[in-house]
């Protein structure tokens, strides 16, 4: 086997010339001189259109942003209405010499960036370096990358909208304006390479404030009664719960007034007093924006936000299709096109029924302060079903799509009927009900549903008022309350959706960077804070409390809005932000006082001068370093050896990561003596076939062995069947 160091190497000489060739391949793609020019974001989007038109049109990547903020200084101008100093993105040079001289040379020039606040800014910023009037209608809008939307948006192209430029510009202004002042105060007093954002030490102190909201919880004790009860229309015994006195409610607090009730109930008769029936009408779930949309993928698929945005772009981009799979997806509107409306109607009847179609189309009401420029996320074309498509896809991609076709499918379905019956029995006074459902007529149930628990059938027994039942078992049981859940994906996005916190573009990129700074960390996907989030977040609390204020923050995003909409100019904005702001971080540079953080001190003494060594968080996890830094700059990977000895020498083997993106792999200990080096677990257990050691293969949550022996039948075999092993992995 080749050692990983070599192959590393070359992967990196790869990587290298990948990046110098991109600019290249973007630039080129259907380039064809004296035509119109479209100009996108990304080369996928960009080869995918270029198919609409057969060389019609020239179409070219920007590969994302062309200009940006310096990374060297602030790059903003306070004296001079926070004029924003904008330079060319490293490695765009090239790019943007192709670009200007397609542009020269066509007709028209098109540009056609993401439907949102980023893509309009990336627009006005190619206006800008192509010389294009902000005036003249160059842009063009399209919400799903199919033909038909593609040739309509050029017929009606634009002027560039910028008030949204202005929104885009205001944001960035701002952040950059907190992250470069807050940050060196941080590291200064704190811990060099801190930072602090606007939105990310918001996010940050809401998981913060949920462990302290944990940690001060005081758990009460509460009891409950319940009672099995024999029926002879039932072969199950019935379950009866303790309701309160003569049909009012009561709460059992104690074990002495449970104990009670148990007496009075085990030796009582429970009396049919009342059988009431209810029937319910739910409605179905609007089809996804972006923040339901990662909250539904995390909770049934286990994605994560930055997963699920991922696996989105693909859709949205057509992942291997000639045109895209889903519609735009950062959205935080619940609209629908009427053709789409249509379209589902249409395939509601014909799959299942006149009834599961409504009488009045179904019409949802997004949020008072939601962006409604563009559509909910949807399948760009029904034909497409998830089942057929399915062998094109990745196992997320497919997961992923199935969920959004059927919740927008679901959407347009009829209610679901439920019946939900509760009786009431009485014992001596005492009050015990039972609970049962039924589901009449499913409606959009057939095809999805968001809550399982809540539409799950409850059978119960012919049963009538009069009837007197005998407890067959009735015990009490000690309870107590919960403190609040800790945050995982899902619920974060929701708290932060329902705060006015960020918008559906930031919420991902969000949570990914507070975990990357070490704010946070994730493990099973739930969401804690660390040592230095909580010190972070107490500072920021202590000394810039608007930064880190719920309200102010979610103030702030409506003040946003205000400038997309051409209501509020975005230098205003920004002024009556900085001026307090300014005597904050003044006031905040005296009187912070230096924070020590205590290193957690291993058992490893140092090779050089021989204090004992400390951890140390790093970009791809914790390493050891000499506490004496910067005298010694000795630094050590943590060992972590596993039970499985060296196949080729016997030695222990040394769970490791390569460098440059941190990917596990599993090494000799005796490394360079021993080059033996595996991407994947090795263990103990022999081949039954040929005898050579077997691995663990990882695919997602899935794990099974395989040979190590590619020449192996049972490692040919299995390797077959990897395909549908990945495709049921997350």
């Amino acid at each position: 086997m080749e050692s990983i160091k070599s192959d590393a190497s070359k992967k990196s000489t790869a990587k290298k010339t990948v990046k110098k060739t991109a600019a290249k391949t973007a630039a080129k793609s259907s380039v064809k001189s004296g035509a119109d020019l479209i100009i996108v974001e990304s080369p996928t989007k960009a080869k995918k259109i270029s198919k609409f038109f057969k060389g019609k049109y020239t179409v070219i990547a920007s590969n994302g942003h062309v200009r940006d903020l310096p990374k060297s200084n602030i790059g903003i101008d306070p004296e001079n209405g926070f004029a924003p100093k904008y330079i060319t993105v490293r490695g765009r040079g090239e790019l943007l010499d192709k670009i200007r001289k397609s542009a020269k040379t066509a007709k028209h020039v098109y540009l056609a960036t993401d439907p949102d606040r980023e893509g309009e800014a990336i627009s006005w910023h190619l206006a800008a370096i192509l010389g294009l009037d902000d005036a003249s209608k160059c842009r063009i809008e399209f919400n799903e990358i199919t033909e038909t939307a593609v040739k309509a948006a050029i017929k009606n192209p634009r002027a560039i909208n910028m008030s949204l430029v202005d929104a885009q510009q205001a944001r960035r202004v701002l952040d950059r304006l907190v992250g470069y002042k807050i940050s060196p105060i941080l590291w200064h007093k704190v811990k060099w390479g801190l930072s602090a954002g606007r939105v990310q030490s918001v996010a940050t102190r809401m998981i913060c404030d949920r462990e302290d909201e944990i940690a001060a919880f005081v758990p009460e004790e509460y009891w409950t009664v319940t009672a099995l009860l024999d029926s002879l229309n039932s072969k199950k015994p019935i379950q009866a719960k303790y309701y309160g006195k003569n049909n009012k409610k009561q709460d059992i607090k104690t074990q002495q007034e449970a104990d009670e009730i148990v007496s009075i109930a085990r030796s009582g008769k429970f009396n049919i007093t009342d059988i009431k029936t209810t029937r319910k009408s739910k409605h179905a779930p609007a089809p996804f924006t972006t923040s339901i949309m990662q909250q539904e993928a995390s909770r049934k698929l286990g994605f994560t936000s930055e997963v699920t945005m991922k696996v989105a772009q693909d859709l949205y981009e057509g992942a291997s299709f000639d045109a895209g799979l889903i519609t735009y997806m950062r959205t935080d509107s619940v609209r629908v096109s009427t053709e789409a409306q249509t379209a589902a109607l249409e395939l509601i009847r014909s799959k299942y029924g006149e009834n599961y179609a409504p009488q009045k189309p179904n019409f949802y009401k997004g949020k008072s302060n939601a962006q409604d420029a563009h559509e909910a996320i949807r399948p760009t074309n029904l034909k497409n079903t998830p089942q057929l498509i399915k062998d094109k896809l990745t196992a997320q991609q497919y997961k992923l799509y199935k969920l959004i076709y059927e919740r927008f499918v679901a959407s347009q379905m009829s209610d679901a009927q439920i019946d939900s019956t509760t009786v009431v029995y009485d014992v001596d006074s005492l009050t015990f009900r039972t609970a049962g459902q039924r589901t009449v007529f499913d409606g959009f149930l057939a095809v999805y549903n968001d809550n399982a628990d809540e539409t799950r059938d409850v059978a119960l027994p012919a049963l009538e008022v009069g009837e007197v039942l005998t407890p067959t078992e009735v015990k009490g049981e000690q309870h107590f309350t919960q403190p609040p859940a800790r945050y995982n994906d899902a619920t974060l996005v929701k708290a932060m959706d329902d705060l006015g916190i960020g918008r559906p573009s930031t919420y991902a990129p969000t949570i990914s960077t507070i975990i990357a700074r070490n704010y946070i960390k994730r493990e099973k996907r739930i969401l804690y804070p660390t040592e230095l989030g909580m010190i972070v977040t107490d500072i920021m609390k202590a000394n810039f409390s608007d930064i880190v204020s719920y309200e102010f923050t979610a103030d702030m995003e409506e003040k946003l809005d205000h400038v997309a909409e051409g209501e509020i100019a975005w230098n205003k904005l920004v002024g009556e932000f900085y001026e307090p702001f300014e005597k904050t971080l003044k006031v905040a540079e005296a009187s912070i006082e230096k924070v020590k953080l205590e290193d957690e001190v291993s058992d490893v003494p140092c090779d050089k001068c021989g204090e004992m060594m400390v951890y140390k968080m790093g970009r791809f996890g914790k390493f050891l370093a000499c506490p004496n830094y910067p005298e010694c700059k000795n630094t050590k990977p943590i060992v972590v050896k596993i039970d499985t000895p060296c196949p080729k020498c016997g030695a222990a083997l040394i769970k490791r990561t390569t460098k440059g993106k941190g990917k596990t792999f599993f090494g000799c200990e005796k490394y360079p003596e021993c080059d033996f080096t595996s991407w994947d677990m090795p263990l103990i257990e022999k081949c039954s076939v040929c005898g050579a050691y077997m691995v663990q293969k990882v695919f997602g949550r899935s794990r099974f062995k395989l040979c190590s022996n590619k020449d192996c039948a049972s490692h040919k075999k299995r390797n077959e069947s990897k395909g549908e092993t990945e495709k049921n992995a997350d």
